[in-house]
């Protein structure tokens, strides 16, 4: 076929990482700006070079210049939580999914309302990926349902069901019509969009999986687990090309990793992820060897829920306790992380 494309508490202490693994944040204050939401931030993604998009407990998406720190304006819409905030690198457009069982599409430039909307699922939605060219949406929900939209007329096109598949997250591999999928029947499945059939399911992980990432050119896709004390919390390197098992785990991690993101390949001679995890750390491994390069402790921030790269060395991290994190990799120190701001 090809390349395939496609209630937590609030007690930092309760997720700190073993202090043996710990990098200290930079000595000099950190930049903090007014925060973009006023509850947990869920999730969050680049829009463009210098705009992010992110959704929280609060209900409201919000789009921030991420190198200001400052918030540039907010979208209200959902009834409940935002689960999930999915746009094209470079739009004007990005979509937001809801515990309210909605999905909106907003315009960075529309003064009032959403732009359209999705319905059709029967329970939170979890799962939020659009098409390169931005006329697809597919969305996951824990109904066990997957859905494809057009994104002109909100209609739904395609519906498929897989028994016991509570989505967890979607992504779409860059120039295909495939899309990879976690679940928490702890399967990573690929789906032909085309007639939204299953294409390929990966070998059975013993952890619920978390979330996904597809690298830049479509052959490899990366997902997270979840777990306690050590046990599961990895990340683990799929070759989309060959799919017949994983490539490569990183481990180090002491509770469930919750987010995890292909690095931009401009700056480093090689390829390098990133992982963000509930223990309250941030992570940079090199890929093919799985050996943890940096490893970044957010004190007081509470789990860490999501990661967006933004530029060659810089990524931002999504926090249910200290609101929107930049951090830089340090390229001259070793792809070491630092913190930039907050907001």
């Amino acid at each position: 076929m090809g390349k395939f494309q496609s209630k937590v508490k609030r007690n930092s202490s309760k997720y700190r990482a073993d202090k043996h693994a710990e990098e200290s944040c930079p000595a000099q204050p950190i930049p903090q700006q007014n925060r973009a939401h006023s509850d947990a931030v869920t999730y969050i993604s680049a829009l463009k070079c210098d705009l992010c998009v992110s959704g929280g407990k609060d209900k409201v998406v919000v789009v921030s210049n991420w190198r200001t720190g400052t918030a540039l304006k907010r979208f209200v819409g959902h009834d409940r939580e935002v689960s999930k905030v999915a746009c094209v690198f470079g739009s004007n457009r990005f979509f937001s999914a809801s515990r309210d069982k909605t999905v909106l599409m907003w315009d960075l430039h529309c003064k009032a309302g959403s732009a359209q909307k999705f319905l059709g699922h029967h329970l939170i939605v979890t799962g939020l990926a659009v098409s390169p060219d931005g006329t697809h949406l597919l969305t996951g929900s824990r109904d066990n349902t997957l859905c494809k939209w057009d994104v002109e007329t909100g209609q739904c096109l395609l519906k498929a069901a897989v028994s016991r598949n509570l989505v967890t997250h979607l992504c779409w591999v860059p120039g295909e019509a495939y899309v990879v999928q976690t679940s928490e029947d702890k399967t990573v499945r690929l789906w032909d969009t085309r007639g939204l059939q299953v294409a390929h399911t990966f070998p059975m992980k013993q952890h619920i999986q978390m979330h996904c990432d597809v690298s830049e050119d479509g052959s490899y896709c990366l997902t997270s687990s979840n777990g306690f004390g050590g046990q599961g919390c990895e990340a683990t390197l799929w070759d989309l090309r060959q799919t017949k098992d994983k490539v490569c785990e990183y481990k180090g991690h002491q509770q469930s990793t919750t987010s995890c993101v292909f690095l931009a390949r401009n700056t480093w001679d090689t390829p390098l992820v990133a992982t963000a995890s509930q223990d309250c750390t941030v992570k940079v491994w090199e890929r093919d060897t799985g050996a943890c390069l940096s490893n970044l402790f957010l004190d007081g921030c509470g789990p860490l829920s999501s990661l967006a790269v933004c530029d060659d060395t810089s990524i931002l991290c999504a926090t249910f306790s200290s609101g929107i994190h930049a951090l830089r990799i340090n390229s001259s120190k070793g792809a070491t992380l630092q913190q930039a701001g907050t907001f």
